[in-house]
């Protein structure tokens, strides 16, 4: 498989309500985040919930991305096919990029807790997180992994007490949670990367293939 798979819904449901393994009970470190699933976030506010897009809005071609911080083939797509989408097509005015959010476990949701911390610092942040994924996830211990995620937010340019802030708000976390099921259900994504070129779906690719797509939607 070239993609992570996820899984929502009643199947999602159905594997925490046996104890799985989607958002377990352990805290990052004394924050408030515990047991946060699909269910227990349903009908959560997702109104103040950021959209996180880089390019002009008046960009010809509209891209989407659904993708996970934990998700190895994501950090692939990010190192080898979005730093020259960002540079050929984002920078340039030709694309507006949009990034949303998949939770493949609680650690991906911590790690977007951070990356939205401040959004003017999303993407900068998330660089840093998919450049150093092995590194930040470890051995998944997850007093560890908080504590890398701190690190990274804190080399970022955030504040402690702003970390702890983000890192413990847990009506953010279920509205996170919540948004995510939502566009996840709406855009029938069922694993990462998934890309959307002007509204049609598109498994992951290289920079090579995806730049054929875009250049034809750009001389349409």
């Amino acid at each position: 498989m070239d993609r992570r798979t996820l899984m929502t819904g009643a199947a999602a449901a159905a594997i925490v309500a046996a104890g799985g393994a989607w958002y377990v009970s352990q805290k990052p470190a004394q924050t408030s985040i515990a047991n946060i699933t699909p269910a227990s976030a349903e009908g959560a506010d997702t109104t103040g919930i950021v959209e996180m897009t880089l390019g002009s809005d008046d960009a010809p071609v509209t891209m989407m991305e659904y993708a996970s911080f934990t998700c190895p083939h994501c950090a692939s797509f990010h190192k080898a096919v979005f730093k020259d989408l960002k540079k050929d097509y984002i920078d340039t005015g030709k694309v507006k990029f949009i990034y949303r959010d998949v939770y493949f476990d609680q650690f991906g949701l911590w790690a977007a807790m951070i990356a939205r911390c401040e959004p003017t610092r999303f993407f900068g942040i998330s660089d840093m997180l998919y450049d150093q994924q092995k590194t930040w996830i470890g051995n998944g211990d997850p007093a560890g992994i908080a504590e890398r995620l701190r690190k990274i937010g804190r080399v970022a340019g955030l504040e402690n007490d702003q970390l702890e802030a983000c890192l413990s708000d847990e009506d953010n976390a279920r509205a996170l949670v919540a948004w995510f099921q939502e566009n996840a259900t709406e855009d029938d994504v069922t694993g990462t990367p998934t890309l959307f070129i002007d509204g049609e779906k598109h498994s992951n690719m290289t920079y090579d293939d995806l730049k054929v797509i875009l250049d034809a939607k750009l001389e349409s």
